[in-house]
């Protein structure tokens, strides 16, 4: 059975080769769901010191893990290098408050390859040989400031790593039929001398029975030759193999009360045991042959260049020679995964664009994870346990008790952000259509359930704070899936748009409810996603008072209307129901664009004599004052654009008659969108909040390498703030906005992401579709420098191809250098690591390097789409 046959058979049903993956997170520690504290301080009430010896309540966590569909039974890897003041078992990172730029992981780890279903996937992990210096990177990263570069890796151990003094961990999983999975540790000492290192691969049972008396315990036993039995009452009955000589251990996934509280344990056996027995010789506190966790203990020592291969074979039954066939389902599945991506790849001609886009989608699947969380449980506390403290009732998502999620779910990242958040998870929806398109529905379809969505229609955004404001990004992601599905099967999935789209209803109400409080159609309140980029937190209140009307926050809604119009029209074509529902769309619309377009002496956003649009402060006195700051606040609403078909219009008369009076008898409303009375090429009417007299002005701003275009895309905040910043007197005090290419100098929101200067890809993909989008209206009619001052000029289409190419090459080797990896020699120079690609957060906007948390192929996955689009229109054929 061949990868594409795999999913088609689970198109229809959930399929079984989906039931097993790599869906453990690398940090659960820390985590909103582990916070039981009083002051809600979820990173220090569970820290990583903690992590092996406290049971988790919600999930767990792992080296290169793998579990079942719900987290019941789970593998992974633990290592020691006999320098180590503990056992490798999870990754490590810093906490958010604990050195500059937090909230980041501090190890090395790639993601090679994946498919959809699983079948095959493999990863790398690199070792250090030396003791691993966590003292060392939280210290130096403590002493830092904002205007200091993190403190990585590399820099602690830099001559180690670049002698090689580190094992090579490379670990591969394939399925021989669904509930059969073998895994494959390969460990190559990389270093000029020999090296001892400790290899633990490890089985146990998520504890669930701790958190409910009814629960009961699941077991791990010896069952000879080295076997373990796994039995669990509601799961049944695996077998677990390895193929090496080792120690068989034994111990229970229970909490260390005595080491984290010095209180006694109510049994000898614990979660911390391996580490005693291995890193400290206390064989004494672990079990030989029965518990909830177990391992087979090796030491090996490995000369320079030698390899040692382990297996691990987990099924329902334990064959005589378990790992006989394990080779041959290894070559299959790895030669099966190379066909998938033959047919996802056919027109991508260049080797490394392969690569790029291949690991692109390797780090999007093994993001997928498993997410627990009952609010209402969470807030109540469990029986038998110890009630939660009082204040959270008045805490922390207390007005979300409805949320209960247990679902495997497309995450930004395992690390930094071990739990999904929404607008994120709309962007990593269009990379993931492109391999799996039902995936990619059933994800966004999740978003809009019940047990997510919040009674009045809100979107949960994300674990720290379902509450936060978010871009409405939701339908747009709805539609564009759609798209991608229909051109990947062949067939229109108009039962998901149409379920999407009523859910979506909601939703779009409670944008209008909630954040137009004027009712002028001018949108304030939350940050939107876009943290760090103005004088103050838009989410808290201000310091002067009143509040901000966002120009991005109108033209999100803007788009918003536009997607939600484009979703109904479709619709209509076989259902003339949803004519009525464009209609509203279409008027909403108008009546956004009217407002956002009034100038500011107006109580509009646009700046006639500077020709961009800006947020507008208005204050409790009743005054008013536009935030004359050049951020892509004020090129959003350039994503709030459609084109209409004629031959659409033809075959939905009612919606056009509607229309047409809109056109007739509302010019106050159409003076705002003046390219509805005209005519594009081939006939198109165009809906943009941007006409064709702003449209130019604009662009010119965007498109010049002194303000906003970047070689490598769009910065957030344009250059000339770094001579000139923006400053503001409010409440007493100057506010200041500078260019920051790199990380933030400012604390706001904990300094920890940066919106002033750095290139995003959600922003930046949105505007080449935005950019596409005028080319389909204006065609070769339409002309603008590129870059501004070049003499250049381009169509909105080579704008947009141009701009694609650019965020490509943060990762594409020119010469020997990739962008993405700054001026780190190691990944620069080194063959052994030049070609493990790393998916940042976001990138600096002068030199392209990566920034932030470092495997986030969640949004910046959308690389995979752009090389895709690129390829299939011969656009970087010609570059």
């Amino acid at each position: 059975m061949s990868e594409h046959s795999r999913l088609r058979e689970s198109a229809e049903a959930d399929s079984p080769w989906r039931r097993w993956g790599p869906y453990i997170s690398e940090r659960a520690w820390g985590t909103v769901r582990e916070d039981y504290s009083k002051d809600g301080e979820a990173w220090t009430y569970f820290p990583h010191e903690h992590a092996r010896s406290r049971a988790y309540r919600w999930s767990e966590d792992a080296l290169g893990g793998f579990c079942d569909i719900d987290q019941v039974l789970c593998l992974g890897l633990a290592l020691w290098n006999e320098n180590d003041p503990i056992l490798k078992e999870r990754l490590f990172g810093l906490s958010g408050p604990e050195g500059n730029h937090g909230e980041d992981v501090k190890e090395y780890y790639f993601y090679l390859d994946a498919v959809p279903t699983f079948s095959y996937c493999r990863m790398l992990y690199c070792y250090p040989q030396q003791a691993f210096p966590y003292g060392q990177l939280l210290e130096e990263n403590r002493r830092r400031g904002y205007g200091d570069p993190e403190y990585e890796l590399s820099d602690a151990l830099a001559d180690s790593l670049e002698e090689g003094r580190y094992f090579d961990i490379e670990i591969s999983y394939a399925k021989a039929d669904p509930e059969t999975v073998f895994c494959r540790i390969e460990v190559t000492n990389q270093g000029p001398d020999p090296a001892p290192v400790h290899i633990l691969p490890q089985i146990w049972y998520r504890n669930t029975w701790s958190w409910d008396p009814k629960m009961e315990k699941p077991r791990l036993e010896a069952a000879g030759n080295g076997h373990v039995r796994a039995k669990h009452p509601q799961v049944g009955e695996y077998y677990w193999q390895v193929d090496t000589e080792g120690a068989l251990l034994f111990t229970e996934n229970e909490t260390n009360f005595e080491r984290l509280y010095g209180r006694p344990n109510p049994g000898p056996y614990v979660k911390d045991a391996f580490h005693n027995a291995v890193v400290s010789g206390q064989m004494e506190t672990v079990h030989s042959s029965a518990g909830t966790k177990a391992a087979v203990h090796s030491r090996i020592v490995l000369a320079p260049g030698e390899t040692a291969r382990f297996q691990v074979r987990l099924g329902r039954e334990a064959p005589d020679k378990p790992f006989s066939q394990a080779e041959a389902v290894f070559s299959r599945r790895k030669a099966e995964a190379d066909e998938f991506y033959r047919r996802v790849q056919p027109e991508i001609l260049d080797e490394d664009a392969r690569l790029v886009q291949r690991q692109a989608f390797a780090g999007l699947l093994w993001s997928e994870q498993f997410y627990h969380f009952d609010v209402d449980r969470w807030l109540v506390g469990d029986p038998g346990q110890p009630p939660p403290p009082e204040s959270r009732r008045s805490g922390r998502n207390r007005d979300w008790d409805h949320l209960n999620n247990k679902d495997i779910i497309s995450m930004p990242d395992k690390w930094e952000y071990p739990w999904y958040a929404a607008w994120d998870l709309a962007f990593h929806a269009l990379p993931l259509a492109l391999i799996d398109p039902e995936i990619a529905k059933r994800q966004l379809l999740l978003m809009l359930r019940e047990w997510y969505m919040h009674p009045n229609g809100q979107l949960p955004a994300y674990e720290w704070s379902f509450s936060d404001v978010n871009p409405p990004v939701h339908a747009w992601a709805v539609w564009r899936v759609y798209k991608i599905d229909r051109n990947v099967s062949g067939q229109a999935d108009r039962g998901f748009l149409e379920r999407a789209f009523h859910k979506l209803l909601l939703n779009f109400t409670w944008w209008v409810n909630r954040k137009d409080d004027d009712g002028n159609n001018v949108f304030q309140g939350g940050f939107l996603g876009l943290d760090n980029i103005g004088v103050f937190d838009r989410s808290a209140e201000l310091p002067a008072g009143g509040h901000v009307e966002q120009a991005d926050g109108t033209a999100w809604m803007g788009m918003f209307c536009l997607n939600m119009l484009a979703i109904a029209l479709e619709l209509a074509r076989h259902n003339p129901v949803y004519e009525d529902t464009a209609t509203k769309f279409f008027e909403h619309f108008l009546y956004i664009a009217a407002a956002i377009n009034r100038q500011h002496d107006q109580g509009g956003l646009w700046d006639e004599n500077d020709g961009f649009y800006y947020d507008m402060l208005h204050l409790p006195d009743g005054g008013y004052h536009p935030l004359r700051l050049r951020s892509f606040v004020g090129l959003i609403p350039l994503y709030a654009v459609e084109t209409l078909e004629p031959d659409l219009l033809e075959i939905l008369p009612d919606f056009k008659r509607r229309m047409d009076w809109f056109l007739s008898y509302r010019p106050d409303l159409v003076d705002a969108v003046a390219s509805m009375t005209t005519r594009g090429r081939k006939q198109r009417r165009l809906l943009s909040l941007v006409d064709h007299a702003k449209l130019p002005r604009i662009l010119q701003r965007m498109l010049d390498e002194d303000q906003f275009l970047s070689p490598y895309g769009l910065r957030s905040l344009s250059k000339k703030h770094r001579e000139r910043p923006y400053r503001l007197w409010i409440g007493g005090e100057m506010r200041e906005v500078r260019y920051d290419p790199a990380e933030s100098t400012s604390g706001l929101f904990g300094g920890n992401s940066n919106w002033r200067g750095p290139i995003w890809f959600p922003t930046n993909y949105l505007m080449i579709e935005s950019l596409q989008k005028y080319q389909r209206f204006y065609g070769d009619e339409l002309r603008i420098e590129n870059p501004t001052g070049s003499g250049c000029e381009m169509t909105m289409g080579e704008v947009a191809s141009d701009l694609a190419r650019r965020l490509v090459n943060l990762f594409l080797r020119s010469g020997e250098r990739r962008a993405v990896f700054g001026e780190n020699a190691l990944f620069q120079r080194d063959p052994r690591w030049r070609d493990h690609i790393l998916f940042y957060e976001y990138f600096n906007g002068d030199d392209g390097a990566g920034l932030g948390a470092s495997h986030q192929t969640g949004w910046t996955a959308l690389v995979a789409k752009l090389i895709q689009q690129g390829w299939q229109n011969g656009d970087f054929r010609k570059s």
